[in-house]
């Protein structure tokens, strides 16, 4: 491949809008769920099923009920995404970080409810 189209196709990449929000990461066996945020939604949740999968996951107490259950006994869900603003330069952080603590405070996935 040259690197006029390597180019090409490296700036359509970064051009493509991936979605922006929360997640819910829940145990159907016992209903502990996980909340996160990330700036690339479904490559989040493919790289926490994928952790999860290897026995690698940074979250110890959810890695060991995966290894308990199976990963066929968790959902991997969207809960809400930000609108994409016009600003291509626009800094989601604040945001993010804001609807995250909504959505913690909402479900409180700690201690004996959850992950977090």
């Amino acid at each position: 491949m040259n690197s006029e189209k390597r180019a090409e196709i490296k700036t359509a990449y970064k051009m493509t809008h991936r979605q922006i929000g929360v997640y819910q990461i829940k145990n159907t066996e016992n209903g502990k769920i996980f909340i996160g945020s990330s700036l690339n939604l479904q490559g989040r949740l493919n790289r926490h099923k994928f952790e999860l999968t290897l026995g690698s996951d940074q979250n110890k107490k959810m890695q060991k009920d995966c290894q308990k259950y199976g990963i066929d006994k968790f959902s991997f869900d969207i809960l809400e995404c930000l609108d994409p603003s016009d600003d291509m330069n626009h800094d989601y952080t604040d945001d993010l970080a804001a609807l995250e603590a909504l959505w913690l405070e909402k479900l409180n996935p700690y201690d004996e409810n959850g992950y977090n």
